[in-house]
């Protein structure tokens, strides 16, 4: 990043030429069908129908009555979202000349302006060793510069404490008790027991999850003995990256936390958007719209998505 980490206009301005424009264009009219299920408030509740939203059905009532119902919504004009914003120290890694705490920071910066621009409001809470900073939601441009400035003015966190993402998800769904559209943007470095107090939150709110990594998080190239240290607590190891049964056990390893991490992700109910410090942001933003796009077009034609199969615990 060429930018001053005080210079969130620059930031804005480059990201309004180079990104959002074009994502503008691309998005414009068709924020009900990617981010369905949010400003909305309940107005009834009626059996299940043949096409009807399948993220409505209410499944409390659903088990008393032993017949599917869903809640109908007056919906509102405005959006509010929200961003739930993982700033602890494993975001400051990366293996090139961006780091995900850049990623973060421009992935925030393009869909608060994209919201923002169409009259909707943005809020965001930060979590470094625990959730220390509310954003209160806005509109405006100014609001969205006010909100990157607080991203990079950010102290360091002390390295004492580990990341519990599950703390911050349960302050969370006290803290906005409006159904909203909610951004989790993580690397999800946490302490166990996150999953089910996600699941709690995208039971009220639209939740999307937001994957933040680096390639070199999922495959150890050869580069003969490292010193890494622990993002999180300032641990250091010597590492032997030139030994090949090592690579392939980090490698196993990392497969095998990939594969929790989905599986977690979608036992929530929660869609995920992957952000690698070496993608195009455009790109991941418009094939992840098009994934949300075909999801809605199969839960509108009656098919079951799988996280719905059963009704969340």
């Amino acid at each position: 990043m060429s930018e001053s980490p005080q210079d969130p206009e620059r930031i804005l301005r480059r990201l309004e030429w180079t990104v959002i424009r074009r994502l503008d264009g691309a998005v414009h009219g068709n924020y009900r069908t990617l981010f369905r299920g949010f400003g909305l408030d309940l107005a009834d509740l009626r059996e299940y129908q043949y096409h009807d939203d399948v993220r409505h059905i209410d499944w409390n009532v659903t088990a008393r009555l032993q017949t599917p119902y869903v809640r109908e919504f007056n919906e509102d004009r405005e959006v509010t979202a929200w961003f739930l914003l993982d700033l602890s120290p494993s975001v400051d890694f990366g293996s090139g000349d961006t780091k995900k705490r850049s990623v973060s920071t421009e992935f925030v910066t393009v869909l608060a302006r994209l919201l923002t621009r169409h009259g909707n409001r943005v809020g965001a809470l930060f979590y470094g060793d625990s959730l220390d900073t509310v954003i209160p939601a806005r509109a405006g441009r100014r609001h969205v510069l006010h909100l990157i400035h607080r991203m990079l003015s950010r102290p360091q966190r002390d390295r004492s404490a580990s990341t519990n993402l599950g703390d911050f998800l349960r302050a969370a769904f006290r803290l906005i008790p409006r159904r909203s559209l909610v951004f989790l943007v993580s690397d999800f470095i946490s302490a166990p027991g996150w999953p089910e107090p996600l699941a709690h939150l995208a039971q009220r709110h639209e939740v999307l999850a937001v994957r933040l990594y680096d390639p070199l998080e999922m495959d150890l190239p050869d580069l003969g003995l490292l010193v890494v240290q622990d993002a999180e607590t300032g641990e250091q190891v010597f590492l032997d990256t030139h030994d090949g049964g090592f690579r392939k056990r980090f490698a196993a390893a990392a497969e095998r936390r990939e594969q929790a991490l989905r599986a977690a992700l979608s036992d929530a109910g929660v869609d995920a958007l992957e952000l690698s410090t070496n993608d195009d942001l455009v790109d991941t933003i418009l094939r992840f719209a098009d994934l949300r796009k075909r999801r809605s077009q199969l839960a509108g034609g009656g098919m079951l998505p799988a996280h719905f199969e059963r009704s969340p615990s």
